[in-house]
């Protein structure tokens, strides 16, 4: 049997699919390669070029690879785009997700990972963000996340579908082989880091008053293959009947913009010129994860929590791939 892997050709999605074969699992990777890369999958993985609200297309991918578990990335996901279109994303997002869930399910899958984002939460009304958090998103990205997660919900109760909602944080670092490579960039370790390489010549820092220790916002970083060994173990949770999952993916520990930029100048010993922005609408002060149902419920904590190790590892893969995928590796 194998795992679908949609949007597989992604930044996470492509990590988790090497993590996974690493660890032995047939997987299939699904992906319209509209922000994903084919040459960040092995050319010997088996790839379907397509939508995955495409019904007919997906339900075809089932039957020909035997999948029985589906671990969902496929999703368009800048806060501030999601503000400017939200239209694109509730299609996207909701629309073809929904559409993908109905094709499972008609299939026999019964096992759904979903990846989710702190962004479900909204402006926190306490610290760290626990899974029992109230969920008001501040922009249309966190609203579509939350919609599916809602989904999900009533594919559990009337289909029996297994599910895990993954509520990442911020995901950032690299493998030796995969990184992050988004047109246009947005994610703060990779903008800092291009500074640091000369493809840019400063770094905008959107907003500076807010009610932080030094008035930028806060965040908590994920490496990403601590991302991707989540996972795995919330396919294995739900392989054994372990009951459906809502559940944070994080360190517990966050650092402000100003903090991620002198660590990332510090790595890569290259001054980065930062200057001041306008507050971006959708962008909370304060996203810190409690993380103690993951431990608790897949055994799971992250094993690079260090935000020196996270940037090194981001900075190694950018050094080699300065242009991303599609520049060639450079040593």
């Amino acid at each position: 049997m194998a795992i679908l892997v949609t949007g597989g050709c992604g930044y996470i999605g492509s990590v988790t699919v090497e993590a996974l074969r690493k660890d032995c699992r047939d997987v299939v990777v699904i992906d319209n390669l509209c922000r994903g890369h084919r040459q960040a999958i092995n050319p010997d993985v088996p790839f379907h070029q397509g939508h995955v609200g495409d019904v007919e297309f997906v339900r075809h991918v089932v039957r020909k690879h035997g999948v029985d578990a589906c671990v969902h990335f496929a999703a368009l996901a800048y806060v501030g785009e999601s503000v400017q279109q939200p239209d694109a994303y509730y299609d996207n997002n909701v629309g073809q997700s929904c559409r993908l869930i109905d094709s499972l399910v008609a299939e026999q899958v019964r096992s759904f990972v979903f990846s989710s984002t702190c962004a479900t939460y909204g402006e926190p009304e306490r610290l760290p963000l626990d899974e029992g958090h109230s969920q008001n998103p501040e922009n249309p990205y966190g609203w579509t996340k939350l919609f599916v997660e809602r989904t999900l919900e009533r594919f559990a109760f009337n289909y029996g579908l297994g599910y895990a909602a993954l509520r990442y944080f911020n995901a950032a670092g690299a493998t030796a082989t995969r990184g992050e490579d988004h047109d246009p960039e947005s994610h703060l370790v990779p903008l800092a880091l291009q500074v640091a390489l000369g493809r840019r010549d400063h770094l905008t820092v959107f907003g500076e008053d807010y009610s932080t220790h030094d008035g930028t916002c806060v965040r908590d970083y994920i490496h990403v293959s601590d991302l991707a060994q989540a996972h795995i173990r919330a396919l294995d949770h739900l392989a054994d009947s372990g009951g459906n999952l809502q559940l944070n993916l994080g360190t517990g520990t966050g650092y402000s913009v100003r903090e991620v930029v002198d660590t990332a100048a510090q790595v890569s010993g290259k001054p980065i010129e930062l200057r001041s922005g306008e507050r971006r609408d959708g962008d909370a002060s304060h996203l810190v994860a409690d993380v103690r149902r993951a431990r608790e419920q897949l055994g799971w904590v992250a094993d690079l929590p260090e935000l020196e190790a996270i940037v090194q590892s981001a900075w190694d893969w950018h050094r080699r791939h300065p242009y991303g995928y599609g520049g060639g590796a450079h040593v």
